[in-house]
């Protein structure tokens, strides 16, 4: 990572002028949840006549339609640039805004890999009743070409969901309770913080511990909460001095996980290969040594090349564990065994055990 990068650190500036600053492909990620430019249409009060506290900041106020496109063109170019080749891009957004993001991000060269809907498990009711309740927000996901190959733990968010594949739309709760930060008047010290739930799967989902993540409208620091408690870095661009010192106090209380327990499930793909002649060369299957199907009854022996012959098969360990059972395809790993004491054990645990030094 390079000395002359603000690692960790919250630089209070207009969010452009600091990604100008920034050298090129210098950042992993980049999460981006910037105003949202609300249409609003008046105070707006609950039944009991209390008033709701709109986020209706100088800062959500970019102006009309082209003004905010000319500054969503502006802060998406510096992301852009900022990118790594495989890097990868979130952006979050309501109605107000989600759909001139989705065509600024495609007509750059951005590749949209996902939109995922984050459905509020409780969000604040229409109290005028005039429309729907807005209960979500729409996040995309994008890599920086079409070409690139951003991050992306599968097998991670597939455990994070009880062994579920993950899909696009989140049910998580809106920031309440102790996580929400407050003032000492007891108001919100910032109407739109997300909770770190939101940006906790956001990185686990598509960095590596150590990557460094960019969030150019750092706000109340949960970006830079989540990335600590994760093991990942931060830099934080946020133009309001309240907010800056807000998200530096913050962050300064978390304690980061140990190296140990960032480590996250891999999927298949992602491990080394191993192929079966390894095994061999290493002296763990020798050449002339027997293999056996998980019942036993069926077997083959191996040959100095790290191939197989059973009968009038010969072949790679897949394609003579597929022959003999007259099936289209066959996982050899599986399929095959080595007999030990007690009994039979699969060249898949004979494989992991090479990848576990490699890891080390």
């Amino acid at each position: 990572m390079r000395d002359d990068l603000p690692i960790d650190q919250i630089i209070e500036a207009e969010c452009v002028d600091a990604m100008q600053a920034l050298p090129d492909a210098c950042v992993d990620l980049v999460f981006a949840d910037p105003p949202y430019n609300l249409q609003l249409g008046g105070e707006l009060h609950r039944p009991d006549n209390s008033r709701v506290n709109a986020v209706d900041a100088e800062w959500d106020q970019i102006g009309n339609h082209d003004d905010y496109d000319l500054f969503t063109c502006a802060w998406l170019e510096e992301a852009h640039r900022l990118l790594k080749p495989d890097g990868g891009i979130w952006v979050i957004g309501t109605y107000h805004n989600i759909f001139r993001l989705g065509t600024f991000l495609q007509d750059m060269g951005f590749w949209i890999m996902n939109d995922v809907i984050w459905r509020k498990s409780n969000p604040m009711p229409n109290f005028k009743g005039t429309r729907f309740t807005n209960a979500h927000e729409t996040l995309i996901w994008a890599a920086k070409t079409k070409d690139a190959k951003p991050t992306f733990n599968y097998a991670a968010m597939k455990a994070l969901n009880d062994g579920v594949q993950m899909r696009s739309d989140w049910t998580l709760p809106i920031c309440s309770g102790g996580e929400r930060l407050k003032l000492a008047d007891g108001k919100k010290a910032h109407p739109t913080q997300k909770p770190e739930s939101l940006l906790h799967r956001v990185l686990l989902a598509t960095t590596n511990p150590g990557d460094l993540v960019l969030d150019p409208f750092f706000g109340s620091g949960t970006t830079g909460a989540a990335a600590k408690r994760l093991g990942r870095h931060f830099i934080g661009i946020e133009r309001d001095r309240d907010y800056a010192a807000i998200a530096r106090e913050r962050i300064a209380s978390i304690s980061p996980a140990t190296r140990e327990v960032l480590t996250v499930t891999q999927s298949k793909r992602a491990e080394p290969r191993i192929p079966f002649g390894n095994l061999v060369e290493r002296g763990m299957v020798k050449p002339g040594d027997t293999l056996y199907c998980p019942r036993g009854e069926r077997t083959a022996r191996v040959r100095a090349d790290g191939t197989l012959i059973s009968g009038r098969s010969t072949g790679s360990i897949h394609k003579v564990g597929a022959e003999i059972q007259k099936a289209p395809s066959c996982n050899g790993w599986t399929f095959w065994h080595v007999r030990v004491r007690g009994g039979f054990q699969p060249l898949d645990t004979l494989r992991a055990q090479i990848r576990e030094t490699m890891t080390v």
